[in-house]
């Protein structure tokens, strides 16, 4: 090609029409590695505006407060659940009252609670899902021995069978 090419003299103009052909065809199929290159921009972009948001967390006592009832749910239904089986061996009567109170309770509620405590614990369990690294698996190799003489007439296959 170089040869006919310096014969033609028509390099430029096969160049010319070749870098056309390429800007037509992104007309129709968007080039992939350019949207790559602005998808990782604009999450580059977003990840930084995010980041800016938190620069400017103080430590005031209200922040203090804050992330202390951020804290709290959690411990309180433990330990509320562990004290409900106390309460129930310590006074029985008492117990079974506040359990058929809670039966009269319309099932909406429970719905509704259930959605609140599953929507709080999720978002914890999402939240730190996200940040957890996820070990490579190995991979391993098996050879085998054996296969040596299926490779007899073929030197290339017989070598890297030898590698092995």
């Amino acid at each position: 090609m170089g040869m006919i090419d310096r014969f033609i003299g028509a390099g430029p103009a096969i160049a010319a029409m070749g870098n056309a052909a390429g800007q037509l065809s992104e007309v129709f199929t968007p080039n992939a590695t350019r949207r790559m290159e602005l998808d990782e921009e604009a999450y580059a972009r977003a990840m930084a505006e995010h980041g800016q948001e938190f620069v400017s967390a103080g430590d005031s006592y209200f922040d203090a407060m804050v992330n202390a009832l951020n804290r709290l749910p959690r411990p309180l239904l433990t330990l509320g659940t562990i004290g409900l089986f106390i309460y129930a061996m310590v006074e029985p009567a008492g117990f079974s009252l506040r359990m058929e109170g809670l039966a009269l309770v319309p099932e909406p509620l429970w719905w509704l609670m259930g959605a609140i405590v599953s929507f709080y614990f999720g978002a914890r369990e999402a939240h730190y899902f996200r940040g957890r690294v996820w070990p490579r698996a190995k991979v391993t190799t098996t050879t085998t021995t054996g296969a040596q003489g299926d490779f007899a007439d073929n030197a290339a296959l017989l070598d890297w069978s030898s590698e092995r």
